[in-house]
């Protein structure tokens, strides 16, 4: 589906990046490593590149991360990419400033997999920032989030407090508003939006 999707004319979800992510970057040290989770065309992390961050984007489409290195070379930023389905990716330990989740809607066991390896793998201070679409948004006018087919792809705040409970939340709501990135995430829309820090005492 993804190969698909972007192969198909222009970005699917924009070549800007996510409201969200542009209000909440600044928390994660500057010029730090930052790894950007089911990343896709790369909006996001070119975003960040060109903000003076060293990117990893992972996603399990090639066709989106070859998106990604060439929207990376017109801005005169360079990002590493790593196709890998996150059932198979290991984040490391001690090694991210910051972990990005913009939209990253995968199987619920499999989340709750990748965000136990969040705390270990950023380094002290590190920061993680989420945002994503809750299962209001199949009431909501807006387009885009997983279909009613898929409900366990949706997330709640509850949820991310509990599967990321080693991290101290700094910024954690669900909110309505109103998105436009590429002609598939648009108009009111329903997401959780989750900051939290990595605390060691």
């Amino acid at each position: 589906m993804w190969d698909q999707r972007y192969s198909e004319e222009g970005y699917a979800y924009g070549s800007t990046p996510n409201d969200f992510l542009k209000s909440e970057y600044c928390r994660i040290a500057k010029g730090g490593r930052v790894l950007c989770l089911a990343e896709g065309e790369g909006r996001n992390a070119v975003f960040l590149a060109r903000e003076g961050y060293s990117v990893t984007a992972v996603d399990q489409s090639a066709v989106g991360l070859q998106k990604a290195e060439n929207l990376a070379a017109e801005c005169g930023v360079s990002i590493s990419t790593k196709v890998s389905d996150l059932a198979a990716y290991e984040l490391g330990y001690d090694v991210w400033d910051g972990i990005v989740s913009i939209s990253a809607h995968i199987p619920s066991l499999l989340r709750k997999k990748v965000h136990a390896q969040v705390f270990s793998s950023l380094k002290k201070g590190g920061v993680f920032i989420l945002e994503a679409f809750t299962v209001r948004q199949l009431s909501m006018e807006g387009s885009g989030g997983p279909p009613s087919s898929q409900k366990d792809l949706f997330m709640s705040l509850n949820d991310l407090a509990e599967e990321l409970k080693e991290l101290e939340i700094v910024l954690g709501t669900e909110v309505d508003r109103n998105i436009s990135e590429g002609k598939y995430h648009q108009g009111e829309s329903a997401v959780v939006q989750f900051v939290a820090n990595k605390v060691v005492r």
